[in-house]
């Protein structure tokens, strides 16, 4: 039974309930855009090859490079379609779209000069390449395409985001829970600052690794090129069309050492950075999770949403648990593909052929989540009375300091003091004022410590929010 494909049916969320979200990333992830690439690196080396001063290869005419180009920025989801149609018979896809080139070289819309000139130089299509030549730079210009137009764009307006917070917030107290129970206080923008941080740098290693690409033939060494130019400096030649900009070239770093693939470590680089940052982001949408529920964080409601079938009242942190739910599911995507892509049996093994077609659902999930987390965060409102509540019922946090400074003027068992007068128990704030009215310390440190509230011992938390 054939049933057509629709959001409805889907067998993978990302392109049925989520579809909608993801359609920029689709465009450069899908097969579409798997079969755009591939055109792109067949017409940029066979260009390339016509201007290497070969004898049997003269220069293209501006016409022949000007159709050639049309055919890579005019490709259509239609141009895919024939491509498949080929490859039914070739059962290769690569060979598919050597042999779809080769037929556009036929039409009878073009010029007729033109028509003869791509004729007599077809064979150059595909010209001692190996098919692993073709698909390991159409990888690497798809997850380029959609580190740079989707990954970093978004991970950036998640830090921008939370950088303004960070900044709003500095000033505004909060009770630490370390272990879960009360501990020193912060400011909610001091520890937003701390995932900027965090974020902020694992967002640089994921844009400064270099996505590499290899045109050196079967495996690796030039060999059928050889065959027919022994006197051409090929190595200069691949790594020329691999580095050069965009059309000239293809914007890659060239990888001059390989086996039939690509060795993929570029990937398995970049893989574990996205999820370095994923997993900084779990631990965040985590936290506000906790926050929420606390009530230090309200959020704006949307007219008409509902938070549960049963319960009116309820305003669920949904949006960061789909984030995390999501970051899940991307990291364990990611962290299989950079553990299996570096692996190949001696010169070559297919396994990673069919992994490489999952690269798009690990963005795809990384992508989803980064929506999510910024839609939960652009709800967020700051809830005062909930915060202050908190600290007002926490004194005992003022342990610390009061037995740090006892302390710093050789009180004994200044630790052990505090200790008896607040482990286990209720403090009140007239407990540790009748503690610090007896110590034996300057006046002007005994008043500073009266002075002292829970929601003021917040150290460097302003400061150290403000610069971030």
């Amino acid at each position: 039974m054939t049933i057509a494909l629709s959001p409805l049916n889907a067998l993978s969320p990302l392109d049925g309930r989520y579809g909608p979200k993801l359609a920029d990333l689709r465009m450069l992830m899908s097969e579409h855009g798997y079969m755009h690439r591939r055109v792109q690196v067949e017409i940029t080396w066979f260009i390339a090859l016509s201007d290497a001063g070969l004898a049997e290869f003269s220069p293209l005419s501006r016409a022949a490079r000007e159709f050639l180009h049309s055919l890579v920025n005019g490709f259509t989801e239609a141009d895919t379609a024939a491509i498949k149609a080929i490859e039914k018979t070739t059962n290769h896809d690569v060979k598919a779209v050597e042999y779809w080139i080769k037929g556009a070289f036929e039409r009878q819309a073009l010029e007729a000069s033109v028509r003869e000139e791509l004729k007599a130089a077809a064979e150059f299509v595909h010209f001692a390449c190996t098919s692993e030549d073709i698909n390991n730079t159409s990888h690497a210009l798809q997850i380029q395409a959609a580190r740079d137009q989707v990954v970093l764009p978004q991970l950036n307006q998640i830090i921008h985001t939370l950088q303004d917070m960070a900044h709003r917030f500095a000033a505004v107290p909060m009770l630490s829970r370390t272990h879960g129970q009360t501990a020193s206080p912060t400011t909610v923008g001091k520890e937003i600052a701390n995932v900027v941080v965090r974020l902020s740098n694992a967002r640089v290693q994921i844009a400064q690794i270099a996505i590499k690409g290899k045109m050196n033939g079967a495996v690796g060494n030039y060999n059928a090129h050889l065959s027919a130019w022994p006197d051409m400096d090929w190595e200069a030649f691949a790594r020329d069309v691999v580095q050069k900009d965009v059309p000239q070239g293809l914007g890659l770093s060239f990888q001059p050492y390989s086996i039939q693939i690509e060795p993929h470590d570029y990937m398995a680089e970049l893989f574990d950075a996205m999820a370095r940052a994923n997993t900084i982001l779990i631990d965040w949408s985590r936290d506000v999770w906790g926050y929420v529920s606390l009530g230090y964080f309200k959020q704006r409601l949307k007219e008409g949403e509902i938070g549960s079938s049963t319960m009116p009242h309820k305003v669920n942190p949904i949006d960061f648990e789909n984030a995390e739910g999501n970051l899940g599911l991307a990291n364990a995507l990611l962290r299989h593909l950079a553990d299996k892509l570096p692996i190949s049996r001696w010169q070559r093994d297919l396994t990673d052929s069919t992994v490489l077609r999952n690269v798009g659902v690990a963005f795809g999930y990384a992508a989803l989540a980064y929506q999510s987390m910024a839609t939960g965060l652009s709800k967020l409102e700051i809830n005062h009375e909930a915060l202050e509540a908190d600290l007002d019922q926490a004194w005992e946090v003022l342990a610390e300091p009061i037995q740090t400074v006892m302390r710093r003027y050789g009180i004994q068992g200044a630790y052990e003091q505090l200790k008896a007068v607040t482990r286990g128990k209720t403090v009140r704030k007239e407990d540790l004022h009748a503690l610090i009215q007896g110590l034996d310390i300057p006046a002007q440190d005994k008043q500073r410590l009266l002075a002292m509230t829970p929601g003021s011992y917040t150290g460097m938390a302003e400061a150290l929010a403000r610069r971030v």
